[in-house]
């Protein structure tokens, strides 16, 4: 395994079969009464955490602060902030994004890649140096932004970087 792959990956529910309309209805029209339903599904996958070493770092993807201006919040932390606290886990953000992406949505693999590259910094005052860390997103596709933000990770010094998402489409 490269120094920069992840360690693990876990998806926790399919986004097509109705996430995907409870995740827009949350990002897109702040509707959090969705925070609800999707929160069940971290109750229903929380034997993941018992795989995964400790102690154990959870960061959350940066969102780009154009689209966390528009929505008022970082649909990953509301998601799973209180999901780590009850299990003990410290959710830090030590991510920083350097610059904005265009969407990925219509992009191949490749592309993805070469969009996202140097996107992605770690804090000025984050240290990860020699920590086992779990990268948390809401969707994952390609694994694209995933490995970037490992790559970065990595080169900060953490250990193991492992990756969790409440969706995506392949389980």
């Amino acid at each position: 395994m490269a120094a920069e792959q992840l360690a693990g990956t876990w998806v926790l529910a399919h986004y097509r079969e109705g996430v995907r309309d409870l995740l827009r209805a949350l990002k897109y029209r702040k509707k959090r009464s969705a925070l609800t339903v999707l929160r069940t599904i971290l109750t229903e996958g929380e034997g993941v955490l018992s795989d995964l070493p400790s102690p154990l770092l959870a960061v959350p993807v940066p969102l780009a602060q154009e689209r966390k201006k528009e929505r008022g919040f970082n649909q990953t932390e509301e998601l799973f902030s209180a999901w780590f606290a009850a299990h003990g886990i410290p959710f830090v953000s030590v991510l920083v994004r350097t610059r904005e992406t265009a969407p990925l949505y219509e992009m191949t693999r490749m592309e993805r890649r070469q969009e996202l590259r140097g996107a992605f910094a770690l804090a000025a005052d984050a240290d990860v140096q020699g920590k086992d860390i779990l990268l948390v997103d809401d969707i994952m596709t390609t694994g694209a932004t995933l490995t970037e933000c490992a790559r970065v990770l990595h080169h900060g010094g953490a250990r193991r970087v492992y990756a969790i998402a409440l969706a995506g489409e392949h389980r």
